[in-house]
């Protein structure tokens, strides 16, 4: 069975994951052990293969347990509690916060110093790692709202200041800046600010025209990913016939019949080496067929 495979070269690592693991590389290369704050990356395999060289992976609970110790800070960012806390328990950070999400948290900061009384609203994922330090910029008080529906909650004769969490969808972002604008009072202002990662945002077209190639697509991603299920389902929306795996064992070859090109791809969370493992499982099956 000839088929063709394809890795698409431009999913994998953003710019603030390759640089946060690299720190933990080498970090372990010295000591051979490393707290990290939370998943260094959301995608299960590559915990497991840092797991194994002795990175070791705690939430804000040990945290405050911990004395003397280096800790990671991932690309995700936190808010400034986490800094007080290694501080006061004498633990060293490593701090590989993305530049952009560190220049964000600074602005909303700046903006929470300024106009603590105003409404600072961030489009975020509740509960999620970055939208936890943003928030944390403002003692708690800044909005997160998920979704446009979300949106209509806001008070329209108080100022509004819009910021958005690095990985959220550009289309839904000017969705709700069009609404403010729409709806704000006269004798409000409405600012908004763009923060949304250009590497991130360009994966959106870049993903649907690499799905349209193809007549099977392979979207490797961990569970946890917000942006692997955002690039997910602009590649499902485009070539339906789309899967997402997380690992090798969750191929079913029965999707490969009558194919003839496959697309591998990925998140700005999945490493290259996961795909290029899916891509040698399956020639190397194809391969051993009769």
């Amino acid at each position: 069975m000839k088929v063709q495979i394809e890795i698409d070269s431009s999913s994998g690592f953003c710019f603030g994951v390759t640089t946060a693991i690299r720190k933990a590389e080498e970090e372990l290369a010295k000591s051979g052990s490393l707290y990290c704050l939370g998943d260094i990356v959301h995608n299960g395999m590559e915990v497991k293969r840092l797991h194994e060289s002795g990175l070791i992976t705690i939430n804000h609970d040990d945290l405050r347990n911990l004395h003397d110790v280096k800790v990671l800070l991932r690309a995700h960012g936190e808010p400034p509690e986490t800094y007080e806390i290694a501080k006061k328990n004498n633990i060293e950070i490593i701090d590989a916060t993305c530049p952009v999400v560190l220049a964000l948290q600074r602005r909303i900061k700046l903006q929470y110093d300024t106009h603590a009384n105003d409404q600072i609203v961030i489009f975020g994922k509740n509960g999620h790692a970055e939208v936890l330090g943003l928030v944390g910029q403002t003692n708690s008080k800044a909005i997160v709202i998920e979704k446009f529906e979300d949106v209509k909650q806001l008070d329209f004769n108080r100022d509004i200041y819009l910021y958005s969490q690095t990985t959220k969808s550009l289309d839904e972002f000017h969705r709700i800046i069009d609404y403010i604008q729409q709806h704000i009072s006269k004798n409000a202002t409405f600012r908004r600010f763009d923060t949304i990662c250009r590497q991130v945002a360009n994966r959106m077209p870049n993903i649907a025209k690499f799905a349209s190639k193809h007549d099977l697509i392979l979207f490797v991603s961990g569970q946890k990913s917000s942006n692997g299920r955002v690039l997910y389902n602009e590649c499902k929306s485009v070539n339906p016939n789309s899967y997402q795996i997380e690992d090798i064992d969750e191929i079913d070859f029965n999707w490969l019949k009558g194919v003839e090109t496959i697309g591998i791809c990925g998140a700005t969370s999945t490493p290259k080496w996961l795909m290029e493992k899916c891509r040698d499982y399956i020639l190397t099956h194809l391969e051993s067929e009769p």
